[in-house]
């Protein structure tokens, strides 16, 4: 059932995109629900997971993707019709894309890092960001925008130092 969840989610972000960038200004009302219900669906699938008991190494790879894709298309669609400030918006895409990437690297390597504090904080703040923009509350937008980057930039400092860690203690370890 969760992983039914993820799926559906995954599914919306193109039909999200489609909807956004159909607008002729980026604001759009289907839009902008489309975004929070595939937003809110990374809840729904977690706490559908705890009470069913149905874990899966497949939903804990797929979840995190997911909300970075999600946040990727929010973000290039208020991109494309300038709802926010530009360097911020960049500064949020390069820091998704790093941490595909770091993730990605993690997984290949068996470095394991799990999820911070501030990582779990800014995940709504930098989803809330693209929604807010898109449903033409540009001053809750703007704060969010920076309370997500500021908490993002900070979750991925504590994650290469986290998994700088478990890399220097495996090597420590294995030349013990």
């Amino acid at each position: 059932m969760p992983n039914a969840i993820g799926f559906l989610r995954l599914a919306g972000i193109p039909v999200f995109l489609v909807i956004a960038l159909s607008s002729s200004d980026g604001h759009s009302t289907v839009a902008a629900i489309l975004f929070a219900v595939i937003g809110w669906g990374d809840y729904l699938d977690g706490f559908t997971a705890r009470l069913t008991g149905q874990y899966s190494r497949l939903g804990a790879l797929l979840d995190p993707i997911i909300d970075r894709l999600l946040v990727l298309s929010g973000m290039a669609v208020v991109l494309r019709f300038d709802l926010l400030p530009r360097w911020a918006v960049v500064l949020v895409i390069a820091r998704e894309v790093l941490v595909l990437a770091l993730s990605r690297y993690g997984l290949r390597h068996g470095v394991d890092v799990k999820i911070n504090w501030a990582g779990r904080l800014g995940v709504a703040p930098t989803m809330g960001a693209p929604f807010f923009a898109i449903a033409e509350a540009p001053e809750v937008a703007l704060v969010m925008l920076y309370l997500g980057l500021g908490l993002g930039l900070l979750a991925t400092v504590l994650y290469v130092r986290s998994g700088l860690a478990i890399v220097r203690q495996r090597k420590a370890s294995s030349s013990a």
